[in-house]
């Protein structure tokens, strides 16, 4: 058994990145071999062949199972997982096995263990218990990462690099003494000078000044409200902090393998840690884990949005889709089983935005630990089952849609988003608790994904030239800079739509002075003097008849060309809720639209028509709420995804051959409730 050694200090050069090679669409899972007995491994595999499963993520939580407190690595067990896969044709998707630290390693330096906001630590027996910044912990785990990397680094099973797993799930703001100095660090790096940190966190009020940076400390809980600026850039160190982890481990990998490298992002509606834009470049190819949240409103939607972000994430790339659940997950209050093809459903909703491969969380569900209850493709009840008859059909589709890897989605909307705003809008002290940044941007999103809409997710400061309409919902925090792109396309001719909330405050958090909403007044041609926030349940309205609710705002029109609709009743009743400017400076004709209030789902809906419609953006025919229409494009090839959520069947016009169930399409195309169908359309460009 080879010890582990040090690795060395330099990375090798950076190359070209190397490019996650598939034959056609992934179809896999995460496999823990290390909760079976090796008498079940060859019906495992057995298995995972007669369901079509051809990439498998292994050594995941493989740490214990790997190394003792003696330091020595056993490789045994996992070169006999390893080899039994290749034997079966399917390809390995490697972990570091350094996601949680074994208990011999905290007991042994308890000094990794991340400590709370209120200066309480958290201890082993759940997992991710390690300070992201600590020295100790980053030494072993490189240990580890490069003995697996020596080992099977030139492997011919291996396909991809996995490091550690969803970075920052649980332990992302440690608040320990290293991460103490390792912040102070980092605000050195970003603001040079005292001074400087001063006049971004406002530290005149509340007599917060600063004179040395050893005062600084990290936000802990406080008997008031912390400073929002210290927050939000807490906010940020945290999330380079688990990059630059990211990055160590990549850098080993790579010494000893040519093979890409990635981690599993955790794009999701409860998951907010990281910022993901910049986590993305490192990324030899972009992969998301993705489960339905059951405690919101509209978790299909919200898949939808998240695999939109993803892709953009991917920069329009195709990307992985590296875990979602056949079924129920084990950490809602309730958590909800699916319903007969529901997996189906949403697996095929990934790859209809951009997703190359389909992979569950766990391959066999496990018979103990915290995770016994989470669904698996082998259910406890074994494959003599009707989720296991599922997942065979599930592996099947796939494979038929092997054509369609490596196509794109294209778009002519993009929809702006940023971590840093959810953080600065998501402050312990704000206009109202009512309306998280989350719930605005899912509603504004909603709209158009009910529509029929192909949307992009990007980032403030994107190329927006080649978008007819780029959509802001409540974008709180905004660099002058990349407030100024949404200007540019607006004078270039998109249409912009841009709702309350937004552009009120800068990197810092600080407002802009001169009514909101700060970095648009002049290209929207209003100027918001005040919010008017209302209690949960009242219900406003505007003259138009459109019903609203949770805000309202004082505004008044500069050189806005148009009053679209005014606020009927309420703390705003007279004045402007919905404005549009024309353009007039530039080449184009492009428009500014700006909603001031939440308009009810079916007028925000309608309200998004007229926009999208005045920008001449394409609408899918017969999409809804409940059936999902979305192409994929390239080559010269056209697919057609139709993912029908309803209780009805629906009629599609359509021409081409259908790929789920084989048929040619010569016209229309019926659709049953709960189905799915994927037409590679006739006549693409």
């Amino acid at each position: 058994m080879p010890a582990l050694t040090p690795p060395l200090a330099d990375a090798a050069p950076a190359t070209e990145r190397p490019r996650f090679v598939h034959q056609g669409i992934a179809f896999g899972c995460d496999y823990n071999p290390e909760q079976w007995d090796p008498s079940v491994w060859r019906e495992d595999v057995a298995l995972m062949r007669e369901a079509g499963v051809d990439l498998v993520a292994v050594n995941i939580f493989g740490w214990a199972w790997l190394q003792g407190p003696d330091g020595d690595v056993d490789f045994r067990a996992l070169d006999e997982v390893i080899e039994l896969l290749h034997a079966a044709g399917i390809r390995v998707n490697l972990g570091t096995g350094t996601s949680s630290p074994p208990p011999w390693l905290t007991a042994r330096h308890p000094e990794i263990l991340p400590v709370m906001a209120d200066g309480t630590t958290r201890y082993p027996g759940g997992r991710q218990a390690w300070c992201p910044s600590s020295p100790v912990f980053r030494r072993y785990a490189l240990a580890l990462v490069d003995a697996v990397a020596r080992r099977y680094g030139d492997h011919p099973a291996v396909a991809l690099w996995h490091v550690s797993n969803e970075l920052g799930c649980h332990n992302a703001r440690c608040h320990c003494d290293e991460s103490t100095r390792a912040f102070r660090r980092w605000l050195r790096e970003q603001h040079g000078t005292i001074d400087e940190l001063n006049r971004a966190w406002g530290t005149s009020f509340w007599s917060q000044r600063y004179t040395d940076w050893d005062e600084v400390l990290t936000p802990r809980l406080t008997v008031s409200s912390r400073n929002p600026g210290q927050v939000l850039d807490f906010h940020r160190f945290a999330s380079d902090a688990l990059l630059e982890h990211h990055r160590a481990e990549a850098e080993v990998i790579r010494r000893h393998s040519a093979l890409p490298v990635t981690t599993n992002f955790m794009v999701t509606a409860h998951i907010r840690d990281l910022d993901y834009w910049s986590w993305a470049p490192e990324m030899d190819v972009v992969a998301n884990d993705h489960y339905l949240d059951h405690r919101l409103g509209a978790p299909r939607t919200e898949l939808a949005f998240a695999a939109d972000l993803t892709r953009g994430l991917a920069s329009g790339e195709p990307w992985l889709l590296m875990e979602h659940s056949t079924g129920a997950v084990n950490w809602q209050p309730v958590n909800l089983a699916k319903e007969p093809g529901q997996m189906l459903r949403n697996s095929l909703a990934h790859v209809a935005r951009g997703a190359d491969a389909v992979c569950f969380f766990q391959w066999r569900a496990s018979l103990q630990g915290s995770e016994k209850f989470h669904s698996a493709l082998v259910p406890h009840a074994g494959p003599d089952s009707a989720l296991w008859r599922e997942v065979t059909e599930l592996g099947a589709a796939v494979a038929r849609l092997d054509e369609v890897q490596g196509t794109r989605v294209a778009s002519d909307v993009a929809v702006l988003f940023a971590w840093e705003a959810w953080w600065a809008n998501d402050a312990e002290n704000r206009p109202t608790h009512a309306l998280d940044y989350l719930d605005h941007v899912h509603a504004v999103y909603g709209a158009l994904h009910d529509l029929g809409v192909a949307t992009d997710v990007v980032r403030p400061g994107s190329d927006l030239s080649d978008y007819r309409l780029v959509v802001v919902p409540g974008l709180h925090l905004v660099r002058d800079a990349d407030a100024r792109t949404v200007d540019d396309a607006v004078a270039a001719g998109a249409h912009a739509l841009i709702t309350f909330g937004s552009g009120v405050v800068d990197e810092h958090d600080r407002v802009r002075p001169g009514g909101y909403p700060g970095a648009w007044r002049d290209l929207l041609g209003i100027r918001v003097e005040e919010f008017a926030p209302v209690l949960p349940g009242t219900a406003l309205a505007l003259d138009s008849g459109a019903g609203a609710s949770l805000w309202a705002e004082r505004m008044r029109v500069t050189d806005a060309t148009t009053v679209v609709d005014r606020f009927a009743d309420g703390p705003a009743a007279g004045l402007p809720a919905i404005t549009r400017r024309t353009e007039a400076a530039g080449p184009g004709s492009g428009d500014a639209w700006y909603l001031g209030t939440l308009l009810d789902p079916a007028d925000l809906r309608a309200f998004a028509a007229r926009i999208v419609d005045a920008a001449g953006v394409r609408r899918e025919p017969g999409a809804s709420a409940d059936v999902e229409i979305t192409r994929r494009v390239g080559d010269g090839r056209s697919y057609r995804f139709i993912v029908n959520h309803g209780t009805d069947g629906v009629t599609i016009d359509a021409r081409g051959a259908e790929l789920v169930t084989g048929t040619v399409v010569d016209g229309r195309i019926e659709v049953p409730a709960g189905a799915v169908r994927v037409v590679r359309e006739e006549g693409a460009a």
